[in-house]
């Protein structure tokens, strides 16, 4: 990642700005920092969460939505993440909306350049966050999901799904971990 400045920068700032920038940022204690480019395998499990998660959603018949990769994810101030995909329940967001306020579900792509920070700094940040009860890890190379999930008080459940399928309740959405990772 690319740090582009030191001056310390509040999320709607950054949102504003952002939206004119090439690439994807995310804000770290304030600063914008440029997202690295990814693997080709990352895009393929991007887009094969994306698909089971609308196909969960739709057979659940719930009042949710997916959002792929365009999206900020509020943690303070001076911080926001931009998932590679969530899950948010209620009304529809503005098409230009730029940050969704109440996610549900959130999903990260493991690639080398963001384990250390998907596995410990996001892990943090997000259940910072109030709505959030899902936080997962897609990981390509050993083709597994850690599903952590807010259980009662501050405790956080974490499990490791390689086969079979992944329940999220709420929102109430099941998918299959097969329809994620591509045959081998």
């Amino acid at each position: 990642m690319t740090a582009l400045s030191k001056q310390k920068m509040r999320v709607d700032d950054f949102l504003a700005w952002a939206a004119h920038q090439p690439g994807r940022w995310e804000l770290l204690d304030g600063v914008p920092v440029a997202m690295p480019p990814e693997r080709v395998i990352h895009g393929d499990l991007k887009y094969r969460v994306a698909r089971a998660l609308d196909a969960a959603i739709e057979q659940a018949g719930i009042p949710c939505r997916f959002v792929l990769d365009s999206a900020a994810v509020r943690i303070e101030t001076y911080l926001s993440y931009q998932p590679d995909a969530l899950v948010y329940c209620g009304h529809p967001l503005p098409g230009d909306a730029l940050e969704v306020p109440n996610p549900v579900v959130v999903v990260e792509i493991l690639s080398p350049s963001n384990a250390m920070k998907d596995l410990r700094d996001k892990l943090v940040g997000y259940f910072r966050v109030p709505s959030i009860m899902h936080y997962l890890i897609v990981d390509p190379d050993k083709r597994l999901i850690i599903h952590h999930a807010r259980g009662g008080g501050d405790v956080i459940a974490t499990r490791i799904v390689s086969d079979k399928s992944l329940r999220l309740d709420p929102p109430g959405i099941e998918m299959a971990v097969a329809d994620i990772f591509p045959p081998a």
